[in-house]
């Protein structure tokens, strides 16, 4: 934002716009944070090919303090996205791969009896990690997807009547297989609503599956840590302190709102979903170097934060995608 921008909160106000706070964060921050984002974003380009879009979401849902959810056919790169952008992190990382036989206490940890000294000690599970990839999520049963939900929601797992808390930064990415339907179990709609992000990767262009050829002949190489997790919790509390004006929330609403009366909707966003949304679009606004948040932002952030909260009418034929775009274009932008 200019100085220029600064000197006229009045206007802002009246465009959506909100006018510095004492708590925005400053030139200097935000230029920081476009800056590591950058970095991150070019570390993880450096190794998986897709499109930029999809890397900066990946890093939105990071930022702000969200959850992934990748959906696709086989092959696309969905894991590789998930390991790529865990390694750019110096910090904690485990892997979950989600099978039939699968148990909570494999993800949540367990109790084991020593002998020598004739007690319980707790051993953690690979969900006590600050990025967990939860791979081919939906081949779980319910019971297992189940012992997600604490930690996707509050940051903690209660194991044995003891609440633990989880490291931070803590971040879920999960992936699904979307062409096949044996031997998998949807998830649950509280289970879907746990992820801030949901989306697909698509198939490469002819240039970019040459591409990832060329880098897969030698075997993929393993990306370098580019930015610490003490680092993405500053980023994550920068994001916090991006502005929302009045007119902004009320768009917000509206949007919102007009899920749960659209045609082929049985069940739109929930409020939850809103927070959400906001969320999202102060990643997005601050990723854009800017320290309030413009319906430009929610616009962006909304087919990624909406569409998989939607619960569909029996016999709809729409798909999630088309209804959001048709809410953003026709509810009035606050102007």
């Amino acid at each position: 934002m200019t100085t220029s921008e600064h000197s006229r909160p009045a206007a802002d106000e009246k465009q959506g716009h909100a006018p510095a706070a004492p708590g925005s964060p400053s030139a200097s921050e935000l230029l920081q944070f476009s800056v590591d984002v950058e970095r991150l974003h070019n570390n993880i380009a450096g190794i998986v090919v897709t499109s930029g879009r999809t890397i900066r979401l990946a890093a939105l849902g990071l930022m702000a303090e969200g959850h992934v959810l990748l959906e696709d056919v086989p092959g696309v790169g969905k894991t590789l996205l998930a390991k790529t952008l865990a390694q750019s992190i110096d910090c904690s990382f485990k892997r979950i791969q989600f099978t039939p036989d699968l148990l909570p206490s494999d993800v949540t940890g367990t109790s084991v009896y020593d002998m020598r000294s004739l007690t319980f000690d707790f051993l953690p599970g690979p969900i006590f990690a600050s990025i967990v990839l939860a791979d081919e999520i939906n081949r779980t049963g319910p019971r297992t997807q189940a012992a997600l939900l604490e930690a996707m929601a509050e940051r903690q797992v209660s194991v044995e009547g003891n609440v633990r808390p989880l490291p931070t930064p803590f971040m879920v990415i999960a992936t699904q297989n979307t062409a096949e339907s044996h031997g998998t179990f949807p998830l649950p709609d509280s289970q879907l609503d746990r992820f801030l992000i949901s989306m697909r990767m698509g198939l490469p262009s002819r240039e970019d599956e040459v591409e990832i050829l060329g880098r897969s002949q030698m075997g993929m190489p393993a990306a370098r840590p580019v930015i610490t997790g003490s680092r993405v919790c500053e980023m994550q509390s920068l994001v916090r302190r991006i502005e929302v004006a009045t007119p902004v929330k009320q768009y917000i609403v509206d949007v919102v709102s007009a899920t749960r009366t659209a045609m082929g909707v049985a069940h739109g966003v929930s409020p939850r979903g809103g927070a959400a949304l906001q969320r999202a679009a102060q990643a997005w606004a601050a990723i854009e170097g800017r320290s309030y948040v413009a319906p430009e932002d929610v616009k962006a952030t909304a087919p990624y934060v909406l569409t998989h909260r939607l619960i569909l009418a029996p016999g709809n034929e729409r798909p999630p995608i088309e209804i959001v775009t048709e809410i953003l274009s026709r509810i009035v932008v606050p102007a």
